[in-house]
């Protein structure tokens, strides 16, 4: 305030007055406020009201470089934070009362009544007194001592920041202060005039403590403290200048880390987050600013600051510079918060400066961080104000980027390294003063940017000055990493030299044209080649610098000027200044550019650029504002009345006549008549009482119906989403359990728009995505579907609470938020507040909020057209987790009627089509006027004085086409013709009374209504109402529109509700309208067909990064005819690929039809879906119920909507099978259809077709009718930019991507047109960084699992493509929870069984000697083995009931039904299955990995193998209590089991044995659901080379290893260990447990053996007796447990040989079984009794048919077999594994036949040539004998009464022979053969069992054949003489046949012969 302190201030009515003062002179048209301050004073005569005194007491002052200035309370600012200067906030501020803690209670106030010497608190802090006491330092702090001139014999002990402190050579001191008091232990005082007051030192000058620390204090040898060295403050008189110097330097600034700086407050103006920030944030930014000052004595500073950045006229860059006298109190403009913006924070916010990295450089600002600073007073405009010479630093400012951070970052990608930069000694000569008035005078405000070198202080008029840090990073490549250099290709040897960067800088700027801005991208690119270019650099010495710098300049005809000095930068730029501001005179020799040099021995060359230019020096000035700083300034502009000399301006028209006064003549002229709309031409009038609601031609009203269609690229789209999430799933990190969900809900967030809430509603409702999801139905989902979208404002967090508590009660939905448009407003939760009427930050804390990452049944889906914001190098999101558009580039392969996406790349090729009028436009004649515009009104803002100029134009244009024809000169030809188009269009033939809308972008409120008023105003004094309408466009607002524009959108619908009015800008289609478009960015509203002119001409140089443009553009893309596009390209060349295209859309846009509720043709492409167990065949029957949802419009008529509905809703199923064998030919059924891929829906109209508007669909046109790309009206800059590759400067993506985001690095390769999707995306997360107040700025390292991102170009349809998503989602989690299990026909109950003994058909248990009355179906009826020989028995049926084909025809026949079931609670699953019940059970916990299992081997003699084996148990500690070990616990004895008298609830007694291979992931191996959680003992049998993928996969499972010779063995080796293995134990578990006193025949003898393909298992309901009247019972699910402990609990259990249940079928369902049970083959899950049937084994050979080999043994031996027919067991299909899979090939692989081997080739004659096999021998046979029997045994084949005799074996030899079994053992039972004549002879493998008399006993025909099988050719030989074949039959030599192994391979050898 610029007085001395020395009276007291009354702190209540300091603070009234200081509000009233602000108040008034906000009011004050004058320029001197009151001097109000000096009443507040006690003693009036301290106050200095003379310039001099207060001069004086400024002269004393330090200078700005050594202390900064709180911008609260006006103490000197101690924190390097602060660096900002006020000018009545400088060290000599008193401090504000009301910011001041107040005295404790008991001492004294500062009248003087305390002794001096003492602290406020009373406490003595005199060295003699306290000497000797223990003082305690905190870390860092020094005790100093304090000398006051009112008390001299004494020093005053204080503990002091050391930082604040000087070196030995008096350098290196923070600027401000930091101390604590050692009496009274007050800590935390940052400013030392405060910390004066506390202790006391009654000063009478302003307290400094250069002054009054004077020495250090150290302890003596007796510990006391005494006085050490003097402080060496450096002297201060050399920054004294001119009586009023206070000079500030920006290069001498210290920065913090941006991390520390208070950066933490976004962008917006206040660094403190206002009251929906959360509260911790508050405090930490407190301490920032504070120390550790209680807030509580700053919270009165908190609500000013909300408000909005002062009067800077233009972007008062230097931020919050203040430029007063000092008697001017509190400065003549300060406004409060209700006018402009907030006190421009210095604040770097978030972008926070990553300051040019700063080091040591000289360049750095003295002002890159520190909280909000006061209200910048120095730019008024007016010579009123005497503006004082006070020294002020101007910052190095805001990059040229937007970032919407503070006024003030000087962007570098790299943050500064933690620590602190000392300020430089300041020499005396490197100042500047600034001109006054240099603004008015020159009506340019020059812009420096930053070079490289030492900028001077700037003191004087700072404010009309702007510092840029615009092109400070292109000098810093020497900052470069090591890692940067190598992909760019560089070496460090090619760093450029400050000379060659000027000569690059300065030939950069000659080429510039008049309409350009030099751009930080564009020389970064030119700094790159030249380093690439010229790895030598040559060396330029300092003589010839100037030479050369002068000789490139002379290229620019004088636009670029170089000066060059030798002592400092200063003294060019001050001469520059000078004769700037000498006057017009100068003017016009002004020069665009100067380069200043100083070529300075001692610090080498420096260098800035002057910025000249009028436009060049306006443009970059208002670029550096963020969007919302610039909107704020505008605002404030308009509300201050400084427009008021513009808006005079435009009062009159350009003929010079008073505008309102014409119009209102006009008006009078026309006697209330108003122009009638759709009639020619706007000379006739009607009376404008007659009905306002005047329609268009009566047969125009036509049905206007919207179908929601799918496109074929949305569908991909959807598919690709519905892929990633599969592979979330699958990726073994457990983060999606998409086995645990059974329904999909969703949530979709959008900006703050309540049109677009509408729309999105309204794409929800028509696609009938919620009926299809299951959520509503039909009659709730019209009203429903808006409470499934929520706008991100105030509200959002009472909806996303309600949301979040439904996420997390419901643990089986899968939730998808939904996050559109996610690109705006992206800023940190923590930097949000209240801005510019916007909430911001709003978006992190919805979708980042702990809650939302935390849930695991909850995905984000963010959808966006711009993603680059998210696509940093701290980005969320997974780059595997995004999808981008389809590209599609094949306009050539397409039908003229299709339409095709037309975006922003398509914008910028349309230059080259070389049409008249081309799309993409720029008025250079509105350019013009802008241009003179600008001139004359240096302080608005330019986007003022557009918008001016842009209401003049439409409104001149309306005139000049109705009243006054001579304005018709006076327009663009740009504004007339689309004015014209506007109001003529409806009129002309054809039209049917439509017309074309006109979207005007407006992005202020205030000026957008203001244009709206305007128009509207206009428009109804010149009586054409009812031609057009003129609406605003506001995000917060409803449309509004008058009621005869709506009875006539009412008639083109047909729509009878008289309640209806328009909510989305589609609902506006075919009305004439101008739409005004406010906001600060586009959101994503679609906008209808009939949109024909975007106006963008407000879109300057303000918008300079690729989202701000872009997105601008973006209005104007939409879907297009094809064939407009293939007309206007001159040449039909493919065009590289362009992301932004989509695949072929429907005829003139028939989309494809809505798939049905359960469209999930997804679930065909997903890759991953197999291994989540669902496959293609499960498709067949999942689209049964046909769609619910009738997605009619608000308004339809239903002239017949059962047929539009039939037609448009089709599966999407049939369409994806058209789709994946062509994407390119979308079906394409006659015009006159919707067509699908049925090409026979109805239609409506079979004359004309529909034309969507993205993916709804509204009017018919006539035929001919084409859709062409709207037309786009662009202000120079922003052409320039988009015309890319054909203009001069750098195209638009090569801008930073978004102002929210910087270049991570000074130099990058350059981005080029071509990378699109995946590779653009790896460019920006490489070279791009989140700025501080950026969402992602702190995000987790750890990227979010769960997190999607879809990008697809604007208006390309992405809101259908995720609707699509949720559906098909869906469609497969229903899936998932499916399973496909064999459902073949069961032929047992075809035949009658004719058996004398009947049980009851609710009997549970069988009575063992009913059962041995059955008799034994020998022939295996199950499906599974319709490929297999039937057995021959009594009862077979005389004809052969299966069809034969030909060989050929094998596979055909093959394909065995399924059926889809839904899996229930007692499932068995595989792998993928993951719940919290049975994860322990399946999963590994993660500390206890596999070194948990003890790994056992167990032997013990096989009597068949003949040998020794060992097995291998790995066994998990948690299981080890099923098993015996010897007393050390290591050896492994045998297995435990139960008694047969035992009995409990919960016990199962069988263990369960599960052969398994090649499926360890989709084997159902988890029986945890299927046993209920019971224990159990679960045993997989697994080959030795697959243990380790069973290991991982089955973690807690035990499993038995084969002995590697069974590697390549089948399922009969298994089968036959476990038999084996299980005997072995039974008979050790009996030896034990006899010892124990068991008997031996009580052990239970029982083994469970069940395949790793038994899914679910069921039972017949238990009746109450009453079956349905149609004899069918209902099916029930049971468990695994429930039907073993029904097994094992059959009386005399150990009676039985074996046990098994039924397969099901859905027949079962219709018939109970005659028979509760009977004696069958059982297979598949088998209840073995292992002591009856020792002596009964598997062949261990056999891969096919070894339980019907079984089964047939054990029965012969007499045993018995009973299977139970009440329950059954349903088998999952299994694609994968289980020896399904084995392929033959050749043994050699040099072989080069790419034929597959056949059958007949598996075997071939001894020691031939054929190629040789590799495979087993055995399995070559059996398949040789399956396929090829029909030749061994020409007279069996479909011969049922004489079968093929197979002694002691069954061998399988096609269905078309039948076999007869016969055991040779004596005592077995056998068919009764009498009178049976067999037609062959097998014998396999035969023992000394078979003997020629047995064979003696059978009948053959004459011709019968006969096949002998051995191991080799001498037992072949030795069988034939043992068994006297040669008596009856004949052999011959050529008969010998073997398998086609090598003989290392053992082949087996067989004989054929014929029967004599």
């Amino acid at each position: 305030m610029g007085n001395s302190y020395a009276g007291q201030l009354k702190s209540a009515r300091f603070e009234e007055a200081l509000h009233n003062s602000i108040e008034a002179s906000l009011r004050s048209s004058g320029g001197d406020p009151q001097p109000i301050f000096t009443q507040l004073y006690l003693e009036p005569e301290a106050y200095p009201g003379n310039m001099e005194a207060d001069v004086k007491s400024k002269a004393d002052m330090p200078l700005q470089g050594e202390e900064g200035h709180d911008p609260l309370n006006g103490h000197a600012s101690n924190d390097p934070e602060e660096l900002e200067d006020d000018d009545d906030s400088d060290s000599s501020s008193p401090p504000l009362p009301y910011l001041q803690t107040p005295a404790p209670d008991g001492s004294c106030t500062l009248d003087g009544i305390i002794s001096r010497g003492f602290c406020q608190a009373g406490k003595d802090l005199r060295l003699v007194t306290i000497a000797a006491e223990p003082i305690e330092v905190p870390a860092g702090f020094e005790l100093v001592g304090a000398k006051s001139p009112s008390i001299p014999e004494h020093i005053l002990v204080c503990a002091v920041d050391r930082r604040f402190l000087p070196d030995e050579n008096g350098k290196n001191a923070l600027l401000g202060f930091s101390g604590n008091c050692v009496g009274c232990g007050e800590k935390g005082f940052r400013y030392f005039t405060e910390f004066s007051n506390h202790i006391n030192l009654k000063l009478s000058t302003q307290p400094k403590k250069q002054k009054h620390l004077k020495y250090y204090l150290v302890k003596n040898s007796q510990g006391a403290l005494c006085k050490g060295p003097l402080i060496c403050w450096k002297d201060s008189k050399t920054r004294q200048f001119s009586s009023s110097a206070l000079t500030s330097k920006p290069s001498s600034s210290s920065s913090l880390s941006s991390k520390e700086n208070g950066g933490a407050s976004g962008h917006s103006s206040s660094p403190f987050s206002l009251s929906d920030s959360p509260p911790t944030r508050m405090a930490q930014a407190s301490s920032v600013f504070f120390g550790s000052q209680d807030l509580g004595r700053d919270c009165s500073f908190l609500k000013p600051l909300a408000s909005t950045p002062s009067h800077k006229t233009l972007p008062i860059v230097p931020t919050a510079l203040r430029v007063n006298g000092p008697t001017n109190g509190l400065g003549v403009d300060v406004h409060t918060s209700l006018l402009s913006p907030s006190q421009v924070s210095l604040v770097p916010q978030a972008q926070g400066y990553r300051t040019p990295d700063l080091g040591d450089s000289p360049v750095s600002s003295p002002m890159n961080s520190g909280p909000p600073k006061k209200r910048h007073r120095s730019w008024h405009p007016s010579a009123l104000v005497p503006v004082p010479p006070t020294a002020v630093p101007v910052p190095a400012i805001r990059p040229i980027v937007n970032s919407p951070g503070s006024v003030l970052a000087v962007s570098s990608p790299q943050s500064l390294a933690a620590g602190v930069i000392q300020p430089q000694p300041v020499t005396a000569g490197e100042t500047v003063i600034v001109p006054e008035n240099l603004l008015n005078s020159s009506g340019v405000r020059p812009v420096i940017l930053i070079g490289h070198g030492t900028l001077p202080y700037f003191y004087g008029s700072v404010g009309n000055i702007v510092v840029s840090p615009l092109l400070v990073s292109c000098y810093k490549s020497s900052q470069l990493t090591e890692s940067n250099l190598e992909t760019l290709g560089l070496h460090s040897n090619q760093m450029l030299s400050v000379e060659m960067m000027i000569l690059l800088t300065l030939q950069y700027l000659a080429r510039l044209a008049s309409n350009q801005i030099p751009l930080r991208e564009e020389l970064e690119q030119i700094v790159l080649k030249a380093m690439l270019g010229c790895p030598g650099n040559p060396a330029i010495s300092p003589s010839q610098l100037p030479w050369l710098a002068r000789l490139e300049a002379s290229v620019s005809g004088g636009s670029v000027q170089v000066v060059v000095t030798h002592n400092s930068l200063g003294e060019g730029i001050s001469e520059s200044l000078h004769s700037l501001s000498e006057g017009p005179q100068h003017q016009q020799h002004l020069p665009t550019y100067v380069v200043i040099i100083c070529a300075s021995k001692i610090n080498g060359n420096e260098f800035c650029v002057l910025v000249l230019g009028k436009y060049q020096a306006r443009a970059l000035a208002e670029g550096m504002l963020t969007t919302n700083e610039f909107l704020k300034e505008i605002s404030y502009e308009l509300i201050t009345g400084k427009v008021t000399v513009l808006a005079s301006h435009f009062k009159t028209t350009s003929l010079g006549d008073n505008l309102d006064k014409q119009l209102v003549r006009y008006q009078r002229r026309r006697k209330g008549q108003v122009i009638q709309p759709y009639q020619g031409d706007v000379t006739e009038n009607t009376n404008s009482q007659e009905p306002a609601s005047m329609s268009p031609p009566p047969d125009s009203a036509e049905l206007l119906n919207r179908i929601f269609q799918i496109y074929p690229a949305q569908l991909t789209v959807a598919r690709s989403l519905l892929s990633q999430v599969c592979s979330i799933a699958d990726s073994g990190t457990q983060n999606l359990d998409l086995g645990r969900f059974c329904k999909v809900d969703f949530l979709v967030l959008v900006p703050p728009s309540h049109i677009l809430v509408h729309q999105t509603a309204q794409r929800i409702r028509q696609s009938g995505v919620l009926v299809d999801l299951g959520n509503e139905d039909t009659s709730t989902a019209h009203q429903k579907s808006e409470k499934y979208v929520v706008r991100l404002d105030a509200d959002v967090h009472t909806k996303m609470e309600a949301f979040m508590k439904k996420v997390k009660q419901n643990p089986y939905t899968l939730f998808v938020l939904i996050h559109d448009n996610s690109h705006v407003d992206l800023t940190s939760a923590l930097s949000g507040s209240v801005c510019h009427g916007e909430l911001q930050g709003l978006a992190d804390r919805v979708v980042n909020c702990q809650e939302v990452l935390d849930a695991m049944n909850l995905l984000v889906l963010q959808v966006s057209c711009f993603p680059y914001t998210l696509q940093t190098h701290q980005s969320r999101i997974s780059i595997h987790n995004e999808i981008h558009w389809p590209s599609n580039n094949h306009l050539r392969e397409q039908p003229h009627n299709e339409l095709v996406y037309f975006g922003l790349r398509d914008y910028s090729c349309s230059l080259q089509w070389g049409v008249a009028s081309p799309i993409l436009r720029c008025d250079d004649a509105f350019e013009k006027m802008v241009h003179t515009l600008l001139e004359r009104h240096p302080h608005l803002h330019s986007m003022v004085i557009r918008s001016y100029l842009l209401i003049q134009q439409y409104t001149e244009a309306m005139m000049a086409l109705t009243s006054s024809p001579s304005l018709r000169d006076h327009i663009t030809p740009e504004t007339l013709a689309m004015v014209e188009d506007l109001i003529n269009a409806p009129s002309r033939e054809g039209s049917q009374g439509r017309g074309h809308m006109l979207l005007v972008r407006v992005p202020s409120l205030q000026l957008a209504m203001l244009a709206r008023e305007r128009l509207e105003d206009v428009r109804d004094k010149l009586g054409l109402q009812l031609c057009f309408a003129v609406m605003l466009g506001s995000p917060a607002s409803e449309l509004s529109l008058s009621r005869n524009f709506i009875n006539i959108l009412r008639a083109w619908r047909g729509c009878e509700n008289e309640e209806w009015v328009p909510h989305t800008y589609e609902d506006l289609e075919g009305l004439p309208c101008i739409i005004i478009l406010t906001g600060k960015d586009p959101l994503g509203e679609t906008f209808p067909r009939s949109l024909k002119y975007t106006d963008l001409r407000l879109i300057d140089s303000s918008y300079l990064t690729r989202t701000a443009l872009e997105q601008e553009v973006g209005l104007a893309c939409t879907y297009v005819s094809v064939d407009v596009v293939q007309e206007s390209k001159t040449s039909t060349a493919p065009r590289e690929s362009d992301g932004e295209k989509t695949t072929p859309t429907l005829n003139d846009g028939e989309e494809l039809e809505r798939p049905q509720s359960n469209g999930s043709a997804a679930t065909r492409t997903s890759g991953s879906l197999v291994e989540n167990g669902v496959s293609s065949s499960d498709l067949a029957d999942s689209f049964q119920k046909p769609s619910t949802s009738t997605s009619q419009p608000e308004c339809l008529v239903t002239s017949d909507v059962a047929t539009l509905t039939e037609g448009f809703k089709q599966e999407c199923d049939s369409l994806g099978s058209q789709l994946s064998s062509n994407p390119l030919k979308a079906p394409n059924a006659p015009r006159s259809n919707y067509s699908s891929s049925s090409s026979s829906s109805p239609s409506p109209s079979s004359s004309s077709t529909q034309r969507p508007s993205q993916s709804t669909q509204f009017g018919r046109v006539s035929k001919s009718s084409r859709v062409s790309p709207r037309t786009v009206i662009l202000s120079r800059a922003a052409y320039n930019l988009l015309s890319g590759e054909s203009g001069s400067q750098l195209s638009s993506f090569s801008l930073l991507p978004h102002a929210d985001v910087s270049w991570s690095s000074p130099l990058r390769p350059l981005i080029t047109q071509n990378l699109q999707g995946a590779d653009q995306s790896l460019y920006y997360r490489q070279w791009t960084v989140a700025r501080q107040h950026h969402a992602d700025y702190e995000a987790p390292p750890v990227l979010h699992p769960r997190r999607l991102l879809l990008s697809g170009p604007p208006q390309v349809g992405k809101t259908g493509a995720y609707l699509q998503f949720l559906r098909i989602l869906f469609r497969m989690l229903i899936r998932l929870l499916e399973v496909d299990v064999y459902d073949d026909d069961d032929e047992e109950d075809e035949e009658e069984e004719t058996t004398d003994v009947t049980t009851p058909a609710n009997t549970q248990w069988p009575d063992i000697e009913d059962i041995r009355k059955l008799p034994f179906d020998l022939n295996p009826r199950d499906p599974k083995f319709r490929k297999a020989s039937p057995v021959y028995s009594d009862k077979m049926p005389k004809l052969f009931k299966v069809e034969f084909k030909k060989e050929g025809d094998n596979q055909t026949q093959g394909k065995r039904v399924t059926k889809s079931i839904r899996l229930s609670r007692f499932a068995a699953h595989n792998a993928f299955h993951h719940c919290e019940q049975c994860h322990l059970y399946s999963e590994a916990v993660p500390t206890t990995q596999l070194s948990e299992c003890s790994l056992h081997a167990f032997s013990f003699c096989s009597s068949m193998l003949g040998e020794e084996v060992q097995l291998q148990f790995f066994i998990p500690k948690a299981k080890e209590q099923h098993f015996v070990f010897n007393h050390q616990g290591s050896h492994l004895e045998s297995l435990r089991l139960p008694l047969v008298s035992t009995k409990a609830h919960d016990l199962l007694k069988s263990p369960i044995f599960t052969p398994t291979t090649g499926r360890q992931e989709h084997g159902l191996l988890n029986l945890f659901h299927a046993m209920e959680g019971a224990t159990h003992l679960h045993i997989l049998v697994v080959k030795q080379f697959e243990m380790p993928h069973y290991r991982k996969y089955w973690p807690n499972h035990i499993l038995l290893v084969l002995p590697a010779m069974f590697n390549s063995a089948g399922v009969g080796a298994a089968r036959f260990m476990i038999k084996e293995l299980s005997y072995h134990n039974l008979e050790l578990e009996r030896n034990r447990q006899e010892e124990q006193g068991v008997k031996r025949q009580d052990v239970w003898p029982f083994i469970v053996m069940m395949d790793d393909s038994c899914v679910l298992w069921n039972t017949y309901q238990p009746t109450d007796g009453s079956e349905k009247s149609n004899g069918s019972s209902a099916i029930i699910n049971v468990s695994l447990k429930a039907v073993l402990q029904h097994l094992e609990s059959t009386p005399k259990i150990p009676l039985y040989a074996m046990c098994g249940v039924r397969k099901w079928s859905s027949s079962l369902a219709h018939k109970t079984p005659r028979n509760p049970f009977s004696r069958c083959h059982l297979h598949d899950f088998v209840l073995l009794n292992v002591d009856l049937t020792q002596n009964v084994q598997y062949d261990l050979n056999r891969y096919d048919c070894e339980e019907v080999d079984f089964n047939l043994r054990v029965n012969s031996s007499g045993l018995l077999l009973c299977r139970f027919n009440n329950f059954f067991l349903m088998k999952k299909h299994i694609p994968v594994g289980g020896n399904k899979d084995f392929v033959v090939k050749p043994k050699l692989v040099e072989i080069e036949n790419k034929a597959p081997i056949s059958p007949p080739q598996y075997v071939c004659a001894p020691d031939s040539e054929q190629t040789l096999l590799d495979a087993p021998a055995q399995f070559l046979l059996e398949n040789f004998l399956q396929s090829c029997s029909h030749r061994l045994f020409p007279k069996a084949v479909q011969n049922r009464n004489n079968p093929v005799l197979s002694i002691d074996s069954y061998l399988s030899l096609s269905p078309e022979i039948s076999v007869c079994y016969i055991n040779s053992r004596p005592h077995s039972t056998n068919l009764n053969h009498q009178g049976l004549v067999f037609s062959g002879l097998l014998l396999y493998l035969c023992d000394s069992f078979v003997v020629s008399g047995l064979l003696k006993n059978f009948r053959f025909l004459k011709g019968a054949t006969l096949c002998v099988i051995c191991q080799d050719r001498s037992s072949l030989r030795q069988t034939i003489v043992r068994l006297e074949l040669e008596d009856e039959w004949q052999f011959r030599l050529r008969d010998e046949f073997q398998t086609a192994n090598c003989s290392e391979d053992r082949p087996l050898y067989f004989l054929t012969g014929r029967h004599v």
